[in-house]
């Protein structure tokens, strides 16, 4: 099918122009129709997507469904999907319907939080599918909007604070970002992402204000690249953001930005640091290695001291893309492999983990840790899948949360064993925050008279846990659904930066390799 990337992206859009245009009024009956709509577009979203899936080849390597045609002043639209980039656009498409059907209780300007989910969800397929530099940053930094929307209007208390932090954190870093693609075109002379990636940026120490640039200009490339991908990530200590962001936003906005958006910083780091910057990658890749490290414990150590349930949540996903950028910078077959499985099993985990927050916050309109007790005496099917969850995020083998981690772990085992005994406490900390909030919420007697009322899940949010349930078992007893679709597109990529290594300066390497 010719423009299956394009209609993918694409629809979503035309359904929010679809609403703007043709949805009058705020009645009961236009609120009702602007979900259908919504709901009706992102799961036909959905489905055309499978049709990706089902025509993508895994062993070829390259770049598949390639769109390229003339856009404006010279530069290229051009769209296309790998190994790399394929499973990211079928979990945004994925998580998208179960967003929209988590908003049915939203009830203040329906039509307009609509029309911004929708267009969240075309800008980030845009930033997995784009080809071009400059297409790539319009999709990277317009999806800042729709966010910044949906936290200020649409979120609590202290929602225009948590919403300018967030737009200020991300967009000045992206800032950098920008300069670092304009000095690759004077370079390169192109934007065309496949080209760039056969492009040798220099590597040769030089001397800037007097100080000595190991690795040259990929060193500077990599640090631009660097600042605007470790917010969106988000690393250790440009972190801040995301645990006001996540708890100011509606339900629906903290599994977007838990599920999709962070991932958009992971998948920058595999598409352009360490491919484009080898050398300065592993030059570098000691510093990311302790950040993250720092990182899973810190982080750790923080949600353990929460009372807010987001918020430790929040912090918990801080931890747990730790191990992504671990991962990535091993540079090695498992430690990849790892961090994009790890990515994909957190969308759903930790989608899912804000999804049960949500349906007690819709009950009782309060996220306090100590506002609960008991619940499981009024709640067992609620307590059963926030369990399921919990386990999941703790790692449980049989989950898709223990294969990601476990992979990261013997990847930079061969690379930092330091790193890697770190990082393992990190799993014993997950267990200690989690089952301490389940605890405290789910057991015990249920003694608080507000809660004695309290009605168990209906049947619309079963229906939404059910295929993140699916996913997560199905993802834990069978990995190879990712691995054989990630594996060779991987493979590829590790052995051009080896490639890349061997015959670089001496300067340029380091101990890592």
């Amino acid at each position: 099918m010719d423009n299956l990337l394009s209609i993918v992206t694409f629809l979503p859009a035309l359904a929010a122009l679809i609403l703007a245009v043709f949805l009058r009024g705020s009645d009961a009956a236009a609120n009702r129709n602007a979900k259908w709509v919504a709901l009706i577009a992102t799961a036909l979203t959905f489905l055309v997507s499978l049709f990706i899936l089902a025509e993508f080849d895994p062993a070829n390597t390259g770049f598949q469904f390639v769109e390229e045609r003339a856009w404006v002043a010279g530069l290229k639209y051009k769209m296309g999907v790998d190994g790399i980039s394929v499973l990211f656009v079928l979990l945004t498409t994925f998580m998208m319907p179960l967003v929209i059907a988590a908003s049915w209780n939203v009830e203040t300007r329906v039509k307009e939080y609509m029309i911004a989910f929708l267009l969240l969800e075309t800008l980030m397929l845009g930033v997995f599918m784009a080809l071009d530099l400059v297409l790539f940053y319009v999709f990277f930094e317009a999806g800042l909007i729709p966010m910044f929307l949906i936290i200020g209007i649409w979120g609590g208390a202290n929602r225009i604070y948590a919403s300018f932090k967030f737009f200020l954190y991300t967009f000045l870093g992206s800032v950098l970002m920008l300069v670092a693609m304009v000095a690759m075109y004077a370079d390169a002379g192109t934007t065309d992402i496949p080209t760039l990636l056969t492009h040798q940026f220099g590597s040769e120490t030089f001397s800037l204000f007097g100080m000595q640039i190991v690795g040259g200009m990929q060193t500077l490339l990599f640090l631009a690249f660097f600042a605007s991908l470790a917010v969106k990530m988000p690393m250790w200590p440009v972190h801040t953001w995301l645990p006001d962001a996540h708890v100011q936003a509606p339900t629906a906005g903290s599994v977007v930005l838990a599920a999709i958006l962070l991932k958009m910083g992971g998948y920058g780091f595999l598409r352009f640091s360490l491919p484009m910057f080898p050398i300065a990658s592993d030059l570098l890749a000691p510093m990311v290695f302790w950040l993250s490290a720092i990182a899973i414990v810190y982080t750790s150590l923080v949600a353990l001291v929460q009372e807010d349930m987001k918020k430790l949540i929040a912090y918990s996903s801080v931890a747990h893309m730790g191990y992504v950028t671990m991962g990535i910078f091993a540079a090695n077959q498992q430690g990849v492999d790892g961090a994009i499985f790890q990515m994909i099993s957190h969308g759903f985990i930790s989608g899912a983990l804000f999804l049960c927050v949500g349906v007690i916050y819709d009950r009782m309109h309060t996220r306090e840790i100590d506002a609960y007790g008991g619940l499981v005496n009024r709640m067992p099917a609620y307590a059963l899948i926030f369990m399921f969850f919990t386990m999941a995020n703790v790692g449980l083998p049989g989950t898709s949360g223990f294969i990601g981690e476990f992979l990261v772990l013997m990847g930079i085992f061969q690379v930092n064993t330091w790193v890697a005994v770190v990082a393992a406490s990190g799993v014993i900390f997950s267990a200690c925050y989690a089952l301490w909030l389940y605890r405290r919420v789910m057991l015990g007697d249920l003694i608080k008279e507000s809660l004695k009322t309290i009605r168990d899940m209906t049947s619309r949010e079963k229906a939404i846990f059910a295929p993140l349930v699916v996913m997560t078992l199905l993802l834990g007893v069978y990995p190879a659904l990712v691995t054989d679709i990630i594996g060779p597109s991987v493979e590829a990529l590790v052995s051009n930066i080896d490639t890349a290594l061997a015959h670089a300066p001496a300067a340029g390497m380091t101990a890592s390799h």
